[in-house]
């Protein structure tokens, strides 16, 4: 009798947890079983017994242990790295084959890992949401933000032995040291030309393949190097952010400030290899030295030759005027 109270009190159980609500589609057999697959995972919790942290299915479990272990049973028989996941194995080989299967919608650009895409993607959404809390600049991520912050607090611990300049990371201080080796260990695969940073190599390698990922938001123009695509869209904005220190003139490159500054400071670091003569600006002492080599590189055809392309200039605008006039 206490058996078949037990057995209705389960059934009535049963009933009441997939009873159909008014206005509520009946569970199919196939829900109902996804249902109680759920609730017996809810209950059933398989912890570690090394950091106490808990995993509902067992194999989580075993592969979270390798973390204490340190097995890496995953191979990889290029170079016989080993990795704790099959998957990271797996991204790992995208090294050796240089297939690129992750491709940016915005500029074809190509990535070996879909995190790195995920990073690029920010360039186009001018997603910057790490900001820095004393001057106000944003980063795509906090790595280069903590990076940035040791600007303000002057915290510069690598030295370079041959300058005594300071840089912030060890990084940094090794790509700057090249400058005193001269080495140079990125080489191009399409001519002899090195560099001395990575991306340059990687800039200068578009020469050759035409690539050009960044594109003018405003006029479709693209460009190799995301700098030389910053520099054309401030013609568009009309953006000056590179004010002089002596007046109230701005500029667009800082090369331009630069050279602008040298009319207040009187500098002139250019000097005329043949009478010693100098000059603020490399393009004065280029045209300069014409009168002592007697260059005239401008010209048309066969005709006249002229040092300076303004000379060249005035010459065809005079021409044609005669011309003109003669056929009147």
């Amino acid at each position: 009798m206490i058996e078949k109270h037990e057995e209705n009190e389960e059934s009535n159980k049963v009933e009441e947890e997939n009873h159909v609500k008014p206005r509520e589609k009946p569970l199919s057999c196939s829900q109902i079983k996804q249902k109680d697959t759920k609730k017996r995972r809810a209950n059933t919790s398989f912890t570690c017994s090394q950091c106490g942290k808990s995993f509902t299915r067992k194999y989580g479990l075993h592969v979270h242990m390798r973390v204490h272990t340190g097995e890496k049973p995953f191979t990889c028989d290029q170079c016989g790295k080993r990795f704790s996941r099959s998957a990271n194995l797996k991204e790992h080989m995208n090294i050796h084959t240089g297939e690129k299967l992750y491709s940016c919608d915005h500029c074809d650009k190509m990535f070996l890992w879909a995190s790195v895409l995920k990073q690029h993607m920010k360039v186009h959404a001018k997603k910057k949401p790490h900001l820095c809390h004393l001057c106000g600049k944003g980063f795509a991520c906090p790595q280069k933000l903590q990076v940035h912050l040791k600007i303000h607090t002057v915290e510069k611990g690598y030295m370079c032995c041959e300058c005594e300049k300071t840089f912030t990371t060890a990084t940094c201080l090794r790509q700057h040291q090249r400058i005193h080796t001269g080495e140079k260990p990125f080489k191009c695969s399409h001519c002899d030309k090195r560099f001395n940073h990575s991306t340059h190599l990687k800039t200068h390698e578009r020469i050759h393949t035409g690539e050009k990922p960044y594109k003018c938001s405003h006029c479709n123009k693209r460009f190799s190097d995301s700098g030389d695509l910053k520099r054309h869209e401030r013609i568009h904005t009309g953006v000056k952010p590179y004010k002089c220190e002596h007046c109230e003139k701005r500029f667009c490159q800082s090369i331009h400030l630069k050279t602008h500054n040298r009319i207040h400071t009187g500098e002139k670091p250019f000097k005329c290899s043949h009478c010693n003569k100098r000059f603020s600006n490399s393009s004065h002492l280029k045209r300069h030295e014409r009168i002592h080599t007697g260059e005239k590189p401008y010209h048309i055809a066969d005709e006249k030759h002229f040092s300076q392309s303004s000379a060249l200039h005035r010459h065809t605008k005079n021409k044609y005027s005669k011309s003109e006039d003669s056929d009147e």
